[in-house]
């Protein structure tokens, strides 16, 4: 028998072997990085005044290389060249994390500002050494991997510096609705299993009382604002400034071991029962943060007004967003007419998002509370689309709005309604209609679309028939935190289901009809809340409307509307708003009722329609 030919190596090459992992890199002391100069940016809110304690800094460095590794990831050897000794290693294949984002903006543009709260201002390189201060000291009192950091905290530097310290030091973040009782805070802390508490001292009545209906026992950290002092009682063993010192400005925080680890837990509203705990991971808070900057047209170095609640969605995921393109954070700790147009003319903010209640308290300010700007804004809001007549109002105060939708479980919004030119063409009541479609997919965002959730295939895009909003991607959340069955029920056939009712139009924009909660069943036909809402936005005495079901003995349900008139029209009457949906709507969608009253809302500005159907009872 013939030998075996045997292949011998060529000179200088190593013989081919079958794949194999990658070991990890070696750790190797990390190398300073040279600071960058500042580039002038026009427009910028001066970096003058008191300074956010800015506690010694050192110059700004990465990590080890070796903390950033990632096990390498076996790929099964095929047939393709392409799946032969191309593995996943360090150096080709990082963790995707928003706490690279300020590390950059730090590293890049290390005396931009930031951060402006009052008169104080904190550079980029001083937001990113009290971020690692806050993980050092996190990781120094014991917080490790997946323990929960709760914060409850108003728009201020502590919240901002919470989304990078907490994330850096491992943990998850959650950040607690400020609005809500204690009761529901207290299951949110022990559902979380929180480990520590940092308060704002404005909301010490509440917290006392949380903590006190609350099983878990966090380690309490109370913040202090300088720049607006609050009188609550002091409830934990030490201050937020004081915790920072015990941590390092030079902390080698680590990335995660996986983006699908989770970098936030953010409680639903419970309207039925407990609410539920969405968890976001570093891959969709990343994404997400790349996503804003597109689909909100954010160039670089804006200036953006804090407006929105950072505690609903992260504040819509732009914590993280603005350091991507190095903007300046304007904190807004209460969110008064005055405030915002004197933030807007002194900083030249350029970017604001916000409910429909942000919107009115705009345009329905005093003379004295207005200040003249010389520049546009753009605002973005979710909810419903904003009527014909605000769209205008806002443009002509120099406002650019851009509408869009999504829920606490996509991270936020993810759709807009991505406005095409040839539009502004078309006639008034042809513009409106498509003002009043929610739009299309976030950038970030695989999928979107209206199903018939029952067999789970897509609606005719026509514009007219009802299915279910659809999501799928990777800025849908992880799950609902310890609640497989309802995770299993929103994943059911491979995407979220939304609970949103809509239609989709020829074009792939989808427009919202309602949730599914919030149909009328009158009679046996369908009224759809929002068609019956729209309507009656449209009469000039109308400043906010929610048409929910009331129980009637005859049709089983006829809508109930509940309004707030505008000032100078308190003299409308009940008759005179039936008359207008008579001439505007078809007879069984007529509101039966119409009750003059403030709206309860939620801290975001969403109308509390659970509490207006209890209310539509008694009418």
């Amino acid at each position: 028998m013939a030998k075996r030919k045997t292949t011998r190596p060529r000179k200088g090459k190593a013989p081919r072997k079958a794949a194999k992992t990658t070991k990890p890199a070696k750790t190797h002391k990390a190398k300073k990085s040279v600071a960058a100069k500042p580039v002038a940016r026009r427009g910028a809110p001066k970096n003058t005044g008191k300074r956010i304690p800015a506690l010694p800094r050192k110059p700004v460095r990465r990590a080890a290389d070796s903390l950033r590794a990632v096990p390498p990831v076996k790929l099964k050897v095929g047939v393709s060249a392409y799946d032969r000794d191309l593995d996943q290693n360090p150096a080709n294949h990082q963790p995707l994390t928003p706490p690279s984002f300020l590390e950059r903006a730090a590293s890049v543009f290390p005396d931009v500002t930031a951060i402006v709260h009052g008169k104080a201002r904190a550079s980029y390189a001083e937001f990113y050494a009290r971020a690692k201060r806050l993980a050092s000291a996190l990781r120094k009192r014991g917080i490790k991997k997946n323990d929960t950091v709760s914060v409850m905290l108003a728009n201020t530097p502590p919240m901002l510096e919470a989304h990078y310290g907490v994330p850096m030091a491992g943990a998850v973040l959650n950040a607690l609705n400020t609005r809500l009782d204690a009761p529901t805070l207290a299951f949110m802390l022990d559902h979380g299993e929180a480990k520590v508490l940092i308060t704002d001292r404005e909301f010490a009545g509440t917290v006392k009382e949380m903590l006190k209906l609350a099983k878990v026992k966090p380690l309490v950290i109370d913040y202090d604002d300088p720049e607006f002092p609050q009188s609550g009682e002091l409830l934990g063993s030490l201050g937020y400034e004081d915790f920072l010192k015990e941590g390092d400005p030079d902390f080698a925080w680590l990335p995660p071991s996986d983006e699908w680890d989770a970098i936030a837990l953010n409680y639903t509203s419970g309207t039925t029962g407990n609410p539920k705990g969405v968890v976001f991971h570093h891959r969709g808070a990343t994404l997400m943060g790349y996503g804003n900057i597109i689909s909100a047209n954010i160039g670089k170095r804006p200036v953006y007004l804090w407006t929105l609640p950072m505690f609903h969605c992260n504040g819509w995921c732009f914590p993280w967003s603005l350091s991507v393109v190095a903007g300046t954070h304007i904190c807004l700790r209460w969110v008064r007419a005055k405030a915002m147009y004197e933030a807007i003319a002194e900083h030249g903010v350029t970017h604001m998002c916000g409910a429909p209640i942000v919107m009115s308290t705009l345009l329905n300010a005093a003379d004295d509370e207005k200040q003249a700007f010389d520049h546009r804004v753009e605002f973005i809001t979710a909810a419903a689309p904003p009527p014909e007549a605000v769209l205008a109002a806002m443009d002509g105060a120099g406002f650019n709005v851009t509408h869009v939708y999504g829920l606490t479980e996509t991270y936020g919004p993810a759709v807009v309604n991505d406005w095409k030119p040839v539009w502004d063409t078309l006639g008034t009541t042809e513009k409106a209609a498509k003002k009043a479609r929610q739009g299309v997919r976030y950038h970030a965002l695989d999928a979107l679309t209206v199903m018939d959730p029952e067999t789970m295939e897509p609606v005719a895009a026509d514009g007219e028939t009802l299915g279910e909003v659809m999501f799928r991607g990777n800025i849908v959340m992880k799950g609902y935190l310890k609640n497989s069955k309802a995770t299993q029920e929103a994943f059911a056939g491979g995407w979220f289901h939304s609970g949103d009712l809509g239609v989709l139009h020829s074009d792939g924009y989808i427009q919202l009809k309602d949730r599914s909660k919030d149909i009328i069943i009158s009679g046996g036909e369908n009224i759809s809340s929002i068609e019956v809402e729209d309507t009656l936005n449209k009469h000039p005495a109308v400043m906010f409307v929610a048409v929910v079901a009331r129980p009637d003995e005859k049709w089983g349900e006829t809508p109930c509307a509940f309004v707030e008139r505008k000032r100078g029209h308190e003299n409308v009457t009940e008759a005179d708003l039936i008359a207008y949906c008579r001439d505007n709507l078809a007879r069984f969608k007529v509101p039966k009722h119409v009750v003059f009253t403030e709206l309860p809302k939620t801290a975001t500005g969403k109308v509390q329609k659970f509490k207006l159907r209890e209310m539509a009872k008694a009418v």
